[in-house]
């Protein structure tokens, strides 16, 4: 099983040795940034990238669990700057996604 899965404007990551699954929305444009992050499940994580259109990947993606939101705008924040739901889920895919972007990590 791959480890990592991407989109346009999402990126999905399966850690191996927790056997846990995450996702992060991220938009970024000339306004600002918003990104949002998930646990999501093996079975959102295998249906990732089978849709023609990203935007379904994101509607499955956005029916998780939502552990982290970072919203911020020229048109002001959206929401509270950051903003983080569940602690050790949010470590725990920071975690993933070094591991997953750097080969060489070494914990």
């Amino acid at each position: 099983m791959e480890n990592k899965k991407q989109g346009n404007n999402w990126t999905a990551y399966y850690d191996p040795d927790t056997k846990r699954y995450f996702a992060e929305i991220m938009y970024t444009s000339r306004e600002g940034r918003e990104q949002y992050d998930y646990e999501i499940t093996q079975d959102v994580y295998d249906q990732l990238g089978t849709f023609n259109d990203d935007i379904e990947n994101e509607r499955l993606i956005k029916n998780a669990k939502m552990t982290y939101s970072y919203e911020n705008t020229m048109y002001g924040t959206l929401g509270p700057e950051r903003m983080v739901w569940d602690d050790e889920a949010n470590e725990a895919m920071q975690e993933s996604v070094r591991k997953i972007d750097d080969p060489i990590y070494i914990q």
